[in-house]
């Protein structure tokens, strides 16, 4: 998966936006304004820190090199992963639906609401 294919993937869930909050390269992506995933667009190879329950991301650094603690980010809670490496395509979007399901289910009541009537 390459940059472009990630960008289109997550524009099209509901209710995401993308923006540079942090600076001209950093790309995050929020639903209902929380962050779900960022990558830097200088960063080779291709890298994103994705959100993740706690004790799965443990999991799955251990079976998957790709898959390290999240960068400049709080470890616990995300892993950054290299898009560049052996993961299949299937397994990235699964880890990006993930994130985003995770920042969902934390949204307020009201969010929640508007989102599903987007």
């Amino acid at each position: 998966m390459n940059i472009e294919e990630f960008r289109n993937y997550c524009l099209a869930k509901k209710g995401v936006t993308e923006s540079f909050p942090f600076d001209q390269t950093t790309l995050v992506f929020k639903v209902m304004g929380k962050m779900f995933a960022l990558t830097g667009l200088d960063r080779i190879p291709f890298s994103v820190n994705l959100k993740c329950d706690p004790e799965r991301a443990i999991t799955l650094r251990e079976h998957h090199p790709e898959v390290q603690p999240g960068y400049h980010m709080n470890k616990k809670h995300w892993n950054t992963i290299n898009f560049s490496g052996n993961l299949a395509t299937n397994r990235l979007y699964e880890l990006i639906n993930h994130s985003y399901d995770l920042v969902v289910s934390g949204l307020p009541k009201k969010d929640k609401e508007a989102l599903e009537n987007l």
